[in-house]
């Protein structure tokens, strides 16, 4: 699928602020993309919407199909009447520059909880309706996921292989039994999805109003302590008894000497095949229901990928081996139609990765902050572009924020920066987001961080590190001190700006200077 030459934002809504302590579906959502109208981008990137577990990662999820309930907004339960204004008051928590994970949930489980029992008791018949209605058209996935989380409840949220050994082997008499006897905790997390995608599919429709698309984020991997995993034993490397046997990473590299061991039990792709793919179908097809196009994580992993046993220590002593390859893209092409694909394909590339890519014409990633390591030749480097069929970054969620990465680099880095942007680095973010807007790339995304000034404590994730991180969040203060004339005017200088034809954009340029 061929991309507009336009421009946007990555920004994961958790980063939004609230009176909750986490960023959410509301009013601060909206503001967001307001802002992207305002400045004459387009797009608006976001890290995978589903619940998280380890870490707070959203690439460590309890589902690959279930959206993060935490992101529902209390205030928006006000206005439907589950919930008074002067309950959600008690349960604001000070603006900051961090989400505290912690007292955030504990705060919204209060909210939801309270909200559920009103709309089980209260809630009109359409509303009624409507929740039936969203049960039946996801049971695939949301009667697994439902019986999931409410037996990770009552087991202490303990991993499904040590729950009850006959519901964690899903004996089909012990499934019935627990679900009777959890159906009222079945219910609440049916409801928590059913308000999540409510809330999110109103969103998205405000943004698609204004012409703003949504790029969504589908990991590769999905976490051992899943639905997932737990519904589909059969598809993944875990014994009889669900234990991990081989786990993914990757080996050593720009992030970590030692690799990144991720710890996600493997798929078992010959199975998959047999299957006709049908589970990655489904991923998909699901997915499309929430984003307009999708960034593939670790897309080099289905051409090749690191497996490592499950009792190793690190990444270091893995292996490559073969991934599904052009036979999983034409499955899901062939029920889905075109794919609306971003390829992230950093990492160690191959020239089969490469063709796997190009052969259906996936846009690959170009990041800025890699562009400077070594020689002319760097195929980072803006001038070295060979196609437009890319989308360029300053950095993604897992790199330093542009700040923090110049004033962390080497001497040789920075030089080269310097050179290369012809500055002496003191704006080495505007720098590099002006490079990004006026290179050839169909499109340019720049992490909000770059667009306030972060330096390296607005980072959001270090690659390699399990927990610490997926914690910033911008204060309205930062938000209203953004240059969106700047942004604006490298938008349209750059043509950019899908709202207006050439000669308009010409225009602009002429009157902005």
């Amino acid at each position: 699928m061929k991309f507009k030459r336009s421009a946007g934002t990555l920004l994961h809504p958790t980063s939004f602020p609230t009176k909750y302590g986490i960023g959410d579906l509301g009013s601060s959502a909206r503001e967001f993309i307001d802002f992207l109208v305002e400045t004459d981008q387009s797009s608006w990137q976001v890290l995978p919407l589903c619940p998280t577990g380890y870490g707070n990662s959203p690439y460590a999820s309890y589902s690959a199909f279930a959206g993060n309930h935490y992101l529902i907004d209390p205030d928006i339960l006000v206005t439907k009447g589950l919930l008074g204004s002067d309950e959600t008051t008690i349960f604001h928590i000070e603006e900051g520059t961090k989400v505290p994970y912690d007292a955030a949930f504990s705060a919204k489980d209060v909210l939801f909880k309270t909200a559920f029992e009103r709309f089980a008791k209260q809630s009109k018949p359409a509303d009624k309706k409507a929740f039936q209605s969203f049960k039946k058209d996801n049971a695939s996935w949301l009667e697994d996921y439902a019986l999931f989380m409410a037996a990770f409840e009552h087991h202490g949220k303990k991993v499904w292989n040590q729950w009850d050994a006959d519901l964690s082997r899903r004996v089909p008499a012990a499934m019935k039994k627990w679900q009777k006897e959890l159906s009222d905790v079945i219910s609440y997390h049916e409801w928590l999805q059913y308000e999540f995608y409510t809330q999110w599919k109103d969103l998205r429709a405000y943004a698609n109003e204004r012409s703003i698309q949504i790029i969504g984020d589908i990991p590769i991997f999905v976490d051992h302590n899943s639905a997932d995993v737990w519904a589909n034993p059969h598809l993944f490397e875990i014994d009889e008894q669900g234990n991990r046997v081989l786990v993914a990473g990757v080996p050593p590299d720009y992030f970590s000497e030692t690799g990144q061991l991720w710890g996600n039990p493997l798929y078992k792709w010959d199975v998959m095949e047999k299957e006709g793919y049908t589970w990655w179908i489904n991923r998909f097809r699901q997915t499309l229901t929430l984003y307009d196009a999708i960034r593939v994580d670790h897309f080099r992993g289905f051409d090749a990928y690191w497996e490592i046993k499950a009792t190793e220590k690190t990444a270091i002593n893995g292996r490559w081996v073969k991934g599904p390859g052009k036979n999983l893209f034409k499955a899901i092409i062939s029920n889905l139609g075109t794919l609306p694909i971003i390829a992230e394909d950093l990492g160690v590339l191959t020239k089969e990765v490469v063709d796997l890519r190009d052969s259906f014409h996936f846009p690959g990633m170009k990041i800025l902050q890699f562009a400077f390591s070594d020689n002319a030749a760097n195929g980072f480097l803006p001038h070295n572009y060979t196609t437009s069929n890319c989308v360029v970054y300053t950095g993604t969620h897992d790199n330093d924020t542009s700040i923090g990465w110049f004033d962390q680099g080497t001497d040789l880095e920075r030089h080269r920066a310097r050179e290369y942007t012809r500055t002496d680095g003191a704006r080495i973010n505007w720098e590099l987001i002006r490079l990004g807007m006026l290179c050839v790339a169909d499109q340019c995304i720049v992490p909000m961080q770059d667009f306030m000034n972060g330096d390296t404590t607005h980072r959001m994730n270090f690659p390699g590190f399990s927990s610490g991180w997926w914690e910033w969040r911008y204060t309205q203060e930062m938000f209203k001190s953004v240059d969106r004339g700047y942004i604006k005017y490298l938008v349209n200088l750059s043509n950019r700006n899908t709202r207006v034809s050439n000669d308009d954009a010409i225009l602009m340029d002429i009157m902005a200077e």
